[in-house]
């Protein structure tokens, strides 16, 4: 098949199967970031894109994660972080679906460290936790996850400075440096205590706590995301929330413009990815 459109089959067989079990359980998931953008803008995927991302609000999360991993049919699969590895690998706080039927990457040391689980196509599912409306306790819980991400990078496989100004590795370093020294279940526990905290609070905002420091400036008002809309999306209709023009004006602002032409290109694979029997679909 040409193109993406394999890749994008693949990721709504993802997306159609988490929409079916919250359905089921009435639990509400979001679409997110480009998958959120594809929906407004597009009606389905971003022509270019390779990936799909949801996000869901702790209680919905705390419920999917009940029920997805007997629900998931064949060939799919939830991967919790902090399992790679016998429990000592680290690449992200993020949880995910896996297509296993797919490759997206070289076999390598790396993919081995992580189990291959990392080798193929997925759907990342973000959390929304409540963040304290003080704006002292909103810095302090970003600090903090940003602070956990940074301890749990010395358990990666391998760390990446190319992408880091002289002062940002001399964190990174340190902070790996510390991180080694404590047990990946230890960091992870506590990320999940500290992201949990304030759950009971009827806070006016949330926050992704499980995305990467450098996103970790998203706030959203609570309002926007814990109200729900379904959404034309390919030959389906899947949830995004009610603010959508709000989460993407926050995050991307003018998010209607398309990119330059040489930036719309697949940007998650390091090979021209493989799916289902060995066709390769190239960007």
């Amino acid at each position: 098949m040409d193109g993406l459109k394999k890749v994008h089959q693949a990721n709504l067989a993802v997306l159609k199967e988490i929409d079916r079990i919250c359905r089921k359980y009435k639990l509400k998931y979001l679409l997110d970031a480009g998958t959120l953008i594809g929906a407004v803008r597009h009606q389905g995927f971003i022509p270019w894109d390779d990936d799909a991302d949801v996000a869901m609000t702790r209680a919905n999360f705390d419920g999917f994660l009940k029920v997805a991993p007997r629900e998931l049919p064949e060939g799919m699969e939830l991967v919790l972080p902090g399992s790679f590895h016998g429990g000592e690998g680290f690449y992200d706080f993020t949880p995910r679906i896996i297509y296993k039927n797919s490759q997206t990457h070289q076999e390598s040391g790396e993919m081995d460290f992580y189990d291959g689980k990392l080798n193929h196509l997925w759907v990342d599912i973000f959390v929304l936790d409540a963040l304290p409306d003080g704006r002292i306790g909103a810095v302090a819980a970003k600090g903090i996850q940003a602070g956990l991400y940074g301890l749990a990078m010395g358990h990666r496989y391998r760390l990446d400075y190319g992408k880091y100004s002289l002062p940002q590795k001399l964190m990174v370093g340190v902070m790996a440096a510390v991180g080694r020294l404590i047990p990946l279940k230890w960091i992870m526990a506590l990320q999940r205590k500290m992201a949990k905290k304030d759950r009971k609070k009827k806070t006016k905002r949330l926050y992704y706590s499980n995305y990467q420091p450098d996103f970790l400036y998203v706030t959203l008002e609570r309002e926007w995301s814990t109200e729900t809309v379904f959404l034309p999306f390919e030959d389906t209709q899947l949830m995004c929330p009610k603010g959508w023009h709000h989460v993407l004006t926050q995050v991307y602002g003018d998010y209607k413009t398309l990119p330059p032409k040489d930036k719309r290109k697949p940007s998650h694979s390091t090979i021209e990815i493989l799916v289902d029997g060995g066709e390769r679909a190239e960007a």
